[in-house]
């Protein structure tokens, strides 16, 4: 998933995104401790949309602050 793909969610979506994303990287970290692991390469992937989503939604949070203290 693109950043930009991202950046258009409403936060309510993007937490969604998280949960789901979060729930899929635990089962393919299973898969991975029973060698049952097709694509090694997903965890990465799994693990860094994480990261997009979580720096996406602080992003959010500083600026929704900013907003609240200027004012």
């Amino acid at each position: 998933m693109k950043i930009k793909e991202l950046q258009d969610m409403s936060d309510e979506q993007l937490q969604f995104t998280l949960v789901e994303t979060q729930k899929t990287l635990f089962k393919l970290r299973m898969q991975a401790q029973t060698e049952r692991l097709d694509a090694p390469s997903e965890l990465k992937k799994q693990r860094r949309l994480i990261a997009k989503i979580q720096t996406l939604q602080r992003q959010r949070e500083i600026k929704a602050l900013a907003t609240a203290a200027a004012t």
